[in-house]
């Protein structure tokens, strides 16, 4: 497999001129972990300039190609939507992402010091797509459970600016806690409880350059794309130590890449690292999407 970029490239690229300066006082981080407690879910505008979006949007369409051209290499997550997984050196903008300094910092306040990075992939909704059952990524682990302790995030980056009809993501606030012990799959909750998300639902619009970060257990959907247009999504994953969502995923890194990144990215990224890229198959198929919203 060939990465879209050699490791210099992405590596060395420097940062802040990918970013767009910030605007006005930033949050505290115990603001930012009060937030996620309270909404699951919580955003920063403007973290990236659209310039450094639209070479995202260039890379997940190289990169989508590729994985539809081979078997298994997108997975539906309903009619005319696809998960592709990738590995960091077909993103150019993966060292600007993961070193953010709003990225470590939610990562710490909610993770702890010894975050790891997991996943890299992205979501793509064409036109189609239909609204996807309420959900929540995986069954709440028992830390989340017992202790109200959230142990993985997932976050988002639009590479295209989110209108109404592109079927725009939509969130349950304060629904990562809810139990869900009687979910289909501890996944899916039976559509009698439709009513109280539709009521808690709140809808997103992103702009390119905007990022987000979330429970992957806040109860969500993605809705209806009317539009022509398709919407891809990058997605991070990032866990606790020891939350054993890494096993999910075969992300990694070569050796000249590797040695490339800066060491604090090192630090929090636990993928194997091989002379060769092998093309990922996706393992993380939640079935229940399949089919869309009956």
């Amino acid at each position: 497999m060939t990465a879209n970029v050699t490791a210099n490239e992405t590596a060395n690229e420097p940062a802040d001129r990918a970013r767009t300066a910030p605007q006005g006082a930033e949050p505290s981080t115990e603001e930012l972990v009060a937030a996620i407690h309270r909404d699951g879910i919580v955003a920063r505008k403007g973290a990236f300039s659209t310039e450094w979006a639209d070479r995202l949007r260039e890379d997940i369409e190289a990169a989508f190609e590729e994985a539809r051209s081979r078997p298994d290499g997108a997975v539906g997550r309903g009619p005319n939507r696809y998960y592709v997984e990738i590995h960091p050196e077909q993103m150019r903008g993966f060292v600007d992402l993961v070193d953010h300094p709003w990225v470590r910092q939610v990562c710490t306040g909610v993770l702890g010091e010894d975050y790891e990075i997991v996943e890299l992939g992205f979501d793509v909704p064409f036109a189609g797509a239909v609204n996807q059952p309420w959900h929540r990524d995986f069954p709440a682990p028992e830390e989340t459970r017992r202790d109200r302790r959230l142990t993985s995030l997932a976050f988002n980056l639009t590479a295209v600016d989110t209108e109404e009809d592109m079927g725009p993501f939509e969130v349950a606030p304060g629904t990562q806690f809810d139990d869900g012990s009687e979910f289909k799959h501890e996944m899916f909750p039976d559509k009698s409880l439709y009513g109280r998300y539709e009521g808690l639902a709140v809808r997103k619009y992103p702009q390119r350059g905007d990022i987000s970060a979330r429970s992957a257990l806040t109860i969500h959907r993605g809705t209806k794309n009317f539009s022509q247009k398709p919407r891809p999504v990058l997605v991070l994953g990032v866990d606790a130590p020891g939350a054993g969502n890494a096993e999910h995923h075969d992300m990694a890194v070569t050796k000249q890449y590797w040695e490339e990144l800066p060491e604090r990215v090192k630090a929090h990224l636990r993928c194997p690292v091989v002379d060769e890229l092998t093309p990922i198959t996706q393992k993380h198929t939640i079935e229940g999407l399949v089919m869309g919203e009956a």
